[in-house]
């Protein structure tokens, strides 16, 4: 396989599982109903710690257009490897949310809210406040980038004992999880364009019953935010160290 065929199976194996979660409990009579926010994000921290432990290896786990552009920023990707990327992100996006729907097909008929049925694909903001929001989504997404540089370094996963590969998605997931909880609140906490932007094409597409608008009007905040703050995260890094 090669790297960007990796980023693109890593990238649909992390929204399957990632907005997986979400339907279990945001649509109705599954096993899940109901069953918070918690289950949410740890859902999608295990998500991100499983995808890069498939493809982490082969691609360096990406999986995010805004650590792929941190990355080229701070000089560590080529730019032609850096799109092809950012393509393959999008399409995998596009791909886990399909899988998804496919997934949970009798209850999109059974559940009655529309904003629940976008939810499963997409992001939107529990105050829609457009300035806030958008730094919600660069600030989380610049802990993500930081986080991502800072946890390899030998200094805290040391090479030679192998942590870096056998304990280091783990604890991405568990920085995922950590930014959910703690960032999550105000915008849902895409933290990535891909995550956002390719299921959203795909809720605006698919024959859902009942399914309502996609919500155009705020779809530019969870890719150009997080963005901004992939970049600042991989330049504060280079910074600090």
């Amino acid at each position: 396989m090669s790297p960007v065929q990796a980023e693109f199976f890593g990238t649909a194996l992390m929204l399957l599982l990632g907005d997986g979660v979400v339907a279990n409990v945001v649509l109705s009579k599954t096993k899940g109903n109901s069953s918070g926010w918690i289950v949410i994000t740890a859902g999608w921290g295990m998500a991100v710690a499983v995808a890069v432990y498939a493809v982490g290896t082969i691609s360096g786990g990406h999986l995010n257009p805004a650590v792929t552009l941190g990355l080229l920023a701070a000089g560590e990707i080529a730019t032609g490897t850096a799109v092809q990327y950012i393509i393959a992100q999008f399409l995998g996006a596009m791909l886990g949310a399909v899988l998804v729907f496919l997934s949970y097909y009798p209850h999109w008929r059974v559940t009655e809210d529309p904003r629940s049925k976008l939810a499963v694909f997409c992001n939107a903001p529990a105050i829609r406040h457009t300035p806030a929001n958008f730094l919600c989504e660069v600030i989380g997404t610049a802990v993500l980038m930081l986080g991502a540089l800072a946890l390899p370094r030998p200094e805290n996963l040391p090479e030679a004992t192998g942590f870096s590969t056998g304990f280091g998605p783990l604890l991405i997931g568990l920085l995922v999880f950590a930014i959910g909880m703690s960032l999550g609140g105000p915008t849902g906490y895409a933290i990535n364009p891909a995550r956002d932007m390719g299921p959203r094409i795909v809720h605006a597409l698919l024959p859902i019953p009942g399914k309502g608008g996609s919500d155009w009007s705020y779809s530019w905040i969870p890719v150009v935010g997080p963005v901004v703050g992939g970049v600042l995260g991989a330049l504060l890094y280079l910074w600090l160290w």
